[in-house]
């Protein structure tokens, strides 16, 4: 059994908890993803503290199945946006992407041309690790890889908003060539493609609305509910 530490949160007003994460929700409802970066440079330092902040996430058995491999250079990144790019063209006009996936995507605006892969300064792409190696070469198996790194993602995505920095879940499918041009090991496997910077000034956003929280949460109760007993009544 592995060593055990005493653990405590500090136990704040209901006020103070509240005011704090009313800041915290109105913050990262401002996020939106950003389709139109700027070239201008953003210090390592700042993609290393995301990159440390999203390694903080839960994960199965605390395997930490996933590696973020960070791109500032060019030549890599023109690299990507030719592979990419040719795989989305394959999904938007190749005939890969149903006549109702594209008709979802249409309100974004999107196409097969993915410019910021080369502007945005930096390209970080994350890989799962379904299974470890050991010091003896053998498998190490892992549980919960995928859950595990999506929630690692989410904690990048908002540790980069939270420094003012913008962002893209990009998913091309399928994402081998980053395997190949990242020179990754067979026991990784591309999760999400993530152009990372400060948006350009003309940069425009689809005005989208997320839905009301009676609708995507759910609450079972200890009290009566009144409206679900008349609801039975009728």
């Amino acid at each position: 059994m592995s060593n055990r530490i005493p653990y405590s949160l500090p136990r704040r007003p209901v006020a103070d908890m509240l005011q704090r994460g009313t800041q915290f929700f109105t913050l990262m409802n401002s996020r939106r993803s950003v389709r139109d970066f700027s070239a201008e440079p953003v210090p390592r330092e700042l993609i290393e503290l995301a990159i440390r902040t999203a390694a903080t996430a839960p994960s199965g058995a605390h395997q930490q199945p996933w590696i973020f491999v960070a791109v500032e250079d060019l030549q890599t990144k023109r690299e990507i946006r030719v592979a990419a790019e040719r795989e989305e063209h394959a999904f938007y006009q190749g005939g890969r992407a149903s006549s109702e996936w594209l008709d979802a995507l249409a309100p974004l605006g999107t196409d097969w041309q993915k410019p910021y892969l080369e502007t945005a300064p930096w390209l970080v792409a994350v890989f799962e690790r379904p299974y470890g190696i050991d010091a003896d070469g053998q498998r190490l198996k892992h549980y919960y890889v995928k859950e595990s790194v999506g929630i690692a993602c989410g904690l990048f995505i908002a540790s980069l908003h939270k420094m003012g920095l913008a962002t893209l879940t990009h998913t091309p499918h399928p994402m081998d060539f980053l395997s190949r041009i990242l020179d990754r090991p067979k026991n990784e496997r591309p999760f999400i493609l993530f152009p990372v910077g400060y948006p350009a000034k003309a940069a425009t956003v689809p005005d989208l609305k997320r839905k009301p929280i009676e609708e995507v949460a759910v609450w079972v109760s200890g009290g009566k509910d009144e409206e679900a007993e008349a609801r039975l009544m009728q």
